[in-house]
């Protein structure tokens, strides 16, 4: 199944991103039904207050909360050493007979309907549960146990939202997003969803806490919290209010035990609905880019800064040609606020800059040695979710697992017995090397290789193959196809290790 995602940790380093939205507002409340001259159900609004029953209500909205289900293949390896450079000498050296299998896998959702037409908005997470997964199939089933086949209009990562569309020509009860900015804490809520495929699940709190920050990063960690009852299957569901309108689309839960324990989080509909609206068109979700890694003000960082407390973030690190290294940008620098937008716990950097376009310029305040300084930033495009992990990987060269392995090479992970990467700045931070050090970095090393004889390890660096440099894998490819055209058996090597000179090494191809 697909479950609610959980949140336990807290993470310090982000980069900075986010989607340019606005909200729209004014719906009619409750669930519709498209009627003749364009008319609506009456509406149901119960009583300020605590209500004597959510029975009316529960009766006009649960129509248009719908249970999905996918169907996805994946490719399972049985080779022990997949994921590294001797995953194919391995096979063949078995006869091939650990090749990849395909299995299928199963996810449940939850959703509701947004048009008569039949889009659907649901939790990015339920229908893409697994990158090493292929969607294959999208079963959406009403509350009455119909069931219609439904296509992936669009899905965005960053914000965990995704859009679907019912494959059929009936119209469909529907509801629509309310102004969740002008919800209160203390104010009463309903969740409607199927918690571990109980279709048609209804629960009912209040809201905890609104614009929660989990800690867990990201432009889009910002949360409406409610003690509703929210478990596995939930996900994707509306969280609504007492007039029947989609405050919060529920996401994640704190569980400590894997269920309920009275904590649960919900997307705001001010942050979903221009989304949902962009991923419905079909258009592409573009964010702007400031390119640094930030840590959050606690009480320790503030004392030692003699800064306010809950005011502003610290910039670790600045990303090369990025905006804010452009701007000026330092790390060490305290970012107070963006475009006059004062940065607090509530509203962090990624949060300000992800309501503002790509190709925007923003002003930047910050504290630099004590005092306050005004730079300018124009904003670059976020990379993809994918890259933007990338980004962040660090090389732990102590480490007894390769890294990025669709970056080494066949060919050198057989004649050297090495897996290689490509330097980046990332990387030779890691290593504590210049970041303009050209060279290639030992991902892993075979043992029963000439390589590992003579005590190649990984985080050594390869700095040149026969006296020509090296900072690609394709030149050292190239140095082991001159040594064998030339009828050598080894090719001499340059090893740059930390703390220690570099040193020539000749190391034996393997035949």
């Amino acid at each position: 199944m697909s479950n609610v995602r959980y949140v336990y940790g807290l993470t310090s380093a982000l980069l900075v991103g986010g989607a340019a939205i606005s909200l729209m507002t004014g719906y009619p409340a409750g669930a519709q039904v498209a009627q003749n001259e364009g008319s609506v159900m009456n509406q149901v609004v119960p009583i300020e207050g605590a209500p004597a029953s959510f029975a009316d209500l529960t009766e006009q909205l649960q129509p248009a909360v719908v249970n999905i289900a996918t169907r996805q293949s994946i490719q399972v390896d049985r080779n022990p050493f997949a994921g590294t450079p001797f995953a194919e000498l391995f096979n063949r050296r078995r006869g091939g007979n650990n090749a990849p299998q395909t299995r299928e896998a199963q996810s449940l959702g939850s959703g509701f309907i947004i048009s008569a037409d039949g889009f659907v908005v649901t939790n990015n997470h339920v229908v893409s549960p697994d990158n090493r997964a292929t969607l294959e199939e999208i079963t959406i089933t009403m509350p009455d146990g119909t069931e219609y086949q439904a296509e992936l209009v669009g899905a965005d990562a960053a914000s965990d939202l995704a859009v679907l569309k019912i494959q059929s020509e009936n119209t469909f009860p529907f509801v629509n997003f309310g102004d969740s900015a002008a919800t209160r804490v203390g104010e009463w809520v309903v969740a409607i969803g199927n918690p571990f495929g109980l279709g048609g699940t209804v629960t009912s709190g209040i809201v905890s806490a609104v614009y929660r920050n989990t800690g867990q990063g990201g432009a889009y960690d910002r949360f409406i919290q409610t003690d509703a009852s929210i478990n596995r299957g939930n996900s994707g569901g509306p969280l609504f209010d007492m007039r029947g309108n989609v405050i919060g689309i529920n996401n994640a839960i704190f569980s400590p035990s894997g269920g309920s324990v009275g904590i649960g989080f919900a997307i705001p509909a001010e942050i979903a609905a221009p989304i949902v609206e962009q991923l419905r068109q079909g258009n592409e979700i573009e964010r702007g880019f400031l390119g640094v890694s930030l840590e959050p003000m606690n009480d320790d960082l503030a004392d030692s800064l003699g800064l306010p407390r809950n005011r502003g973030e610290m910039v670790q690190s600045v990303q090369d040609d990025s905006a804010a290294d452009s701007a000026g940008l330092r790390a060490g620098d305290i970012i107070v606020s963006v475009n006059g937008q004062e940065v607090t716990s509530e509203q962090t950097v990624s949060f300000l800059v992800a309501n503002i376009a790509p190709g925007e310029n923003v002003a930047v305040d910050a504290i630099r040695d004590g005092n306050r300084i005004s730079l300018n930033a124009t904003l670059g495009k976020r990379p993809s979710e994918a890259e933007l992990a990338q980004q962040q990987q660090t090389f732990d060269p102590d480490s007894e697992e390769p890294m990025a392995p669709d970056e080494s090479d066949e060919m050198i992970a057989e004649k050297l017995g090495l897996q290689v990467l490509e330097m980046t700045p990332q990387i030779a931070r890691s290593l504590g090397v210049d970041a303009d050090t050209a060279g290639l970095v030992v991902g892993a090393v075979d043992p029963n290789s000439d390589a590992g004889r003579k005590g190649l390890r990984r985080g050594d660096i390869i700095l040149s193959a026969n006296y020509q440099a090296v900072s690609t894998i394709e030149g050292l490819r190239e140095q082991i196809t001159a040594a064998e055209a030339g009828d050598r058996d080894a090719v001499l090597l340059r090893i740059q290790r930390r703390g220690a000179p570099p040193r020539f090494l000749p190391v034996r191809l393997r035949q």
